[in-house]
C-alpha cells in the first residue's frame, strides 16, 4: 500500500529544501557572491578630483595687475609709517623745547626793565648833586615797565586794603584788636598778592582786625 502524505508534510519539505533557479543551482549559495559584488561597486564609484583648468591670459594680466597695485601700497604703507615717526619725533621734540624755552617771550619783555635798572645804577654811580634825584627817577622808570611788563602777561595785584578777609585771596599773618573797624577787616597789607588771569600766584599777607577782648582769657585773682 502506498503511504498518503498530508499537505502540511508537503508545505514543511519545501521549506527546508532551497530555493533553485532555472539551472537547478541553488540561490542560497549566490547570495554571499551578490554582497561583495554590490559594496566592490561602492568602493569604485569614487570619481577622482578634478583638476583646475590652467589660466587664461585675461587672469594672468589680472593677476600680475593685483600684486602690481599691492606692491604700490605696500610701498605707500612704508612711507606713511616713517611720516608718522617722524612726525611723532618732531612733535616730542617741539613740546620739549616749549617747555624749555616757556619763558623766553617774558624774558624779552623783562629786557627793557633791566636796561632801566642799568641806567639807574650808573646814575647812583655819579657824583654830582643830581644823584639823588636821577636814582629815584630810574627807579619809578623800572617799577613802571616791570609793572606794565607783568600785567601784559595777565598778571594782576591783589589790593587787599581796606577789604574784608577772604581765605581764598589773603594770608591771615596776625591779627589786631581795634574797635575802629569791623571784625574781620584787613587793617594792614604787608606784602601784596598777585593772580595770573584766573589763577592765585600768591596770596595777599595782611594783618586782620578783630574785637578787643575777645581772645583775653580772664586774669586769675591773685589773692587766693
Amino acid at each position: 500500500m502506498s503511504k498518503e502524505v498530508s499537505n502540511e508534510e508537503i508545505n514543511d519539505k519545501e521549506l527546508e529544501s532551497p530555493v533553485t533557479d532555472e539551472t537547478g543551482e541553488s540561490r542560497a549559495d549566490e547570495a554571499p557572491g551578490q554582497v561583495l559584488e554590490i559594496e566592490d561597486e561602492e568602493t569604485t564609484t569614487d570619481e577622482p578630483e578634478e583638476e583646475l583648468p590652467p589660466p587664461t591670459p585675461e587672469e594672468l594680466n589680472q593677476l600680475r595687475a593685483d600684486a602690481a597695485k599691492a606692491g604700490e601700497y605696500y610701498e605707500r604703507l612704508l612711507r606713511q609709517v616713517a611720516e608718522t615717526d617722524n612726525l611723532r619725533k618732531r612733535l616730542a621734540k617741539e613740546k620739549q623745547d616749549a617747555i624749555r624755552y616757556a619763558n623766553e617771550s617774558l624774558i624779552e619783555q623783562l629786557l627793557p626793565t633791566m636796561d632801566s635798572f642799568d641806567m639807574a645804577m650808573m646814575a647812583v654811580n655819579s657824583a654830582d648833586e643830581t644823584s639823588i634825584d636821577s636814582l629815584k627817577t630810574g627807579i619809578e622808570m623800572v617799577h613802571t615797565q616791570l609793572k606794565r611788563t607783568l600785567e601784559e602777561v595777565g598778571l594782576t595785584e591783589i589790593d587787599a586794603t581796606g577789604q574784608d578777609f577772604d581765605p581764598t585771596l589773603h594770608e591771615a599773618m596776625s591779627r589786631k584788636e581795634t574797635d575802629e573797624a569791623k571784625e574781620g577787616a584787613i587793617l594792614e597789607q604787608i606784602r601784596k598778592g598777585y593772580k595770573l588771569k584766573d589763577r592765585l600766584v600768591r596770596p595777599a599777607s595782611v594783618v586782620v582786625a578783630t574785637a578787643p577782648g575777645e581772645n583775653n582769657e580772664p586774669e586769675e585773682s591773685e589773692d587766693e
